[in-house]
């Protein structure tokens, strides 16, 4: 499905990946976990090109990208079939809820306005917004306009969906509405990528865990495997000071 091989990120002097290589299944979701500087957000970034790697390979389906030659037409390819979901929600604070979510279905998908507009309430009906479509980000909750984020990564109908720590900006009781959300994309079989903070959720929800510490994997496997009986000494530290808190 999606493959990152040997993916490297310098900036300036400080190496931030270190040779990073996953391989994803269709349908699988996989939640990278660890400690705060690791790389794990700009690994995200670099498989949507929001940061552009300095050298390794993105193979999704049959698009196969050489980092170290680039165009702008590999660029607007991923695109297509990426969609991400930010920690901060970016949604455009001019625009209702509704037209946050037809905005790239009318100008990356060229849609009418018509059936952006159709496409667009069927999106936040799903995730339990409909009744919320003509308010502006500044009258939604964080949770709401996080939910409103999603619609709008869903809309293009990515092969691939990021989460950048989807939950980070949240208050604690605006968290489990967000979870909801990626909880069913999960029953639907989305293939997902969620770096998360939220051990407990990473463990429910993902099909595979990948710690990350120094910019490198150090570990992945199975929830269950990571989270009780976790093979490398660094995963134990980690997980044991997050317990702790």
């Amino acid at each position: 499905m999606i493959r990152l091989i040997d993916i490297h990120k310098k900036f300036e002097n400080i190496e931030v990946l270190k040779g990073v290589d996953i391989d994803i299944k269709k349908g699988e979701v996989i939640a990278i976990i660890g400690p705060s500087g690791t790389g794990k957000s700009t690994l995200l970034r670099c498989v949507n090109f929001l940061e552009e790697a300095d050298e390794g390979r993105i193979i999704l389906d049959d698009i196969d990208i050489d980092m170290k030659n680039v165009n702008k037409k590999d660029v607007e390819e991923i695109r297509k079939h990426t969609s991400m979901v930010f920690q901060n929600y970016n949604l455009f604070k001019n625009k209702t809820a509704i037209e946050n979510v037809m905005e790239p279905l009318i100008t990356a998908q060229k849609k009418s306005k018509e059936e952006a507009q159709k496409i667009g309430e069927d999106l936040l009906k799903q995730v339990g917004l409909l009744d919320k479509k003509d308010e502006y980000p500044s009258r939604l909750s964080g949770g709401q306009q996080q939910r409103v984020g999603i619609a709008r990564a869903m809309g293009v109908r990515p092969k691939v969906m990021l989460f950048d720590e989807p939950t980070s900006a949240l208050d604690p009781e605006l968290v489990a509405e967000v979870l909801n959300v990626i909880r069913d994309l999960s029953k639907r079989h989305t293939t997902m990528m969620i770096v998360t903070h939220e051990m407990k959720f990473a463990r429910e929800i993902a099909d595979r865990v990948i710690f990350m510490d120094g910019g490198e994997i150090v570990e992945e496997g199975p929830p269950e495997k990571i989270f009780t009986n976790p093979e490398h000494e660094r995963t134990a530290e980690f997980l044991n000071l997050i317990n702790e808190r």
